[in-house]
């Protein structure tokens, strides 16, 4: 079972970017993942979040209307759409599943996640 995210990179201010979080050894549509964020000298938070059952998404104030999750089962990956970036969005962005028979609690805890992708890097800076 493993997780893998990829895509980061620098980006200007305003720009965009997509990052990928693609799972093997399990079916992904089957579990809630969310993408956490690591800012530097700050602790991990989630950001936002799909669920298992059908698209039903949550995201932090702090990225809504600017950020979006989806899910591309055939591929077996879910994806982070960041747009109108600014340099606050910088930081290390995990994605992660949801342990199964845990609760769905916003904001998502991370001790409720049971496998996570290694990171990905996203600098946001001109």
């Amino acid at each position: 079972v493993q997780l893998q995210a990829s895509g980061g990179g620098l980006v200007q201010p305003g720009g965009f970017m997509r990052l990928s979080c693609g799972a093997s050894g399990f079916t992904l549509d089957s579990y809630a993942v969310c993408w956490f964020r690591q800012a530097p000298g700050k602790e991990r938070e989630g950001i936002i979040c799909i669920l298992n059952e059908g698209s039903s998404t949550w995201h932090a104030d702090s990225v809504g209307g600017r950020f979006t999750i989806s899910r591309n089962n055939a591929k077996n990956t879910v994806a982070l759409q960041m747009d109108s970036l600014t340099p606050a969005d910088t930081g290390d962005y995990y994605c992660a599943r949801q342990s199964a028979g845990a609760h769905h609690r916003y904001p998502p805890p991370a001790d409720d996640y049971d496998y996570w992708g290694q990171g990905t890097e996203v600098t946001v800076s001109s």
